[in-house]
């Protein structure tokens, strides 16, 4: 199988997650500014999950780029990483509705950290199909960034049943360190 079968099959799963989230936006009950004030925290969940889908959307087509072949153990990592990223239309509803519990608030944090490992893995096998010395091998060398974010998640998830406005600071924070696209990729495949 090309790599473009499998990135458009990917790039369909995540137009229907941003999809799902934008669906779940319930219309405030009034027809005034302080019925829309009263939604906030759901539109600030809206945004920071629209906002990470973006990244591995934007991260996940680069590193694709770097593919020569496709092997069964890409296909089932990415299915892994696309699993998790399925969950985050549901954790950022519960989230949404309830800015201030700490189990939401630990869950959105467990699926993002799910996430970032399942994507990790993805990387993994594709370094492995394709070689130490590949594009992606090089451009990626000892991924401090995806280091850092996962520690960061993890976290975010102990501080959830401390305050979880904090977690979700954490959560942000990681969102801001990658909201920049990686450039490492983009370099090595202009080489």
């Amino acid at each position: 199988m090309g790599r473009g079968r499998l990135e458009a099959f990917s790039d369909g799963v995540i137009a229907i997650l941003i999809t799902i989230m934008v669906l779940e936006l319930k219309v405030p009950h009034g027809d005034d500014f302080p019925a829309l004030y009263e939604q906030w925290h759901v539109f600030l969940a809206y945004v920071l999950s629209f906002v990470y889908l973006g990244i591995y959307w934007n991260n996940h087509h680069h590193m694709l780029h770097t593919v020569q072949r496709v092997s069964g153990s890409i296909l089932w990592a990415n299915l892994h990483l696309l699993f998790w990223l399925s969950l985050v239309p549901f954790t950022t509803d519960w989230m949404g509705e309830h800015p201030a519990a700490d189990a939401p608030a630990a869950i959105y944090g467990i699926v993002l950290v799910c996430a970032a490992i399942s994507y990790t893995i993805l990387q993994a096998r594709i370094v492995a199909v394709q070689g130490p010395g590949s594009t992606l091998a090089h451009a990626v060398g000892r991924d401090r960034k995806g280091k850092l974010s996962i520690g960061l998640y993890l976290l975010g998830i102990g501080l959830a049943f401390v305050d979880p406005l904090l977690a979700n600071a954490c959560y942000a924070l990681v969102a801001l360190i990658w909201l920049v696209p990686d450039r490492r990729i983009e370099k090595r495949l202009a080489e």
